[in-house]
């Protein structure tokens, strides 16, 4: 049977909010959005799997935007994806939301970080809220 080692999850914005909204930067630039540590035990080095899942409420400005969500693990990507968001005259306000898995770390506490870029010139995107990211810690069977 499969046991929870440890869980962690953080909520830097709970709703939309345009007054607490920022400027997702442009490439190589980006934003840090929110960070996890989650700590794997002896009993389970490199037995295990971490499960993250990330939300983020973006809105198109200017143009159609590319945004590049990555996460990382002790400072190495392990995630990316990509997403697209258009602007005013469409569809303006997105939530992106994404799960990434990460299998048999070593030992010990490991720090995830939830980033986002643009990639696309000459637009304009804002993280505009909720933002949330969980991940748990899950020592597999064998």
């Amino acid at each position: 049977m499969a046991r929870i080692l440890d869980y962690q999850a953080v909520e830097p914005l709970r709703r939309f909010n345009k007054a607490k909204s920022f400027i997702i930067p442009r490439s190589p630039k980006r934003a840090r959005l929110a960070s996890i540590q989650l700590r794997i035990p002896a009993n389970a080095s490199l037995n295990n799997k971490v499960e993250l899942i990330a939300t983020v409420g973006v809105q198109g400005v200017t143009g159609i935007a590319q945004l590049v969500f990555r996460i990382f693990r002790d400072g190495k990507e392990i995630f990316r994806t990509q997403q697209g968001v258009e602007s005013a005259g469409s569809e303006q306000n997105y939530v992106v939301a994404f799960q990434a898995i990460d299998f048999n770390l070593r030992s010990g506490a490991h720090v995830f970080t939830l980033t986002v870029e643009n990639i696309t010139a000459g637009t304009r995107a804002d993280v505009v809220g909720p933002i949330s990211f969980s991940g748990k810690a899950i020592k597999r069977n064998g």
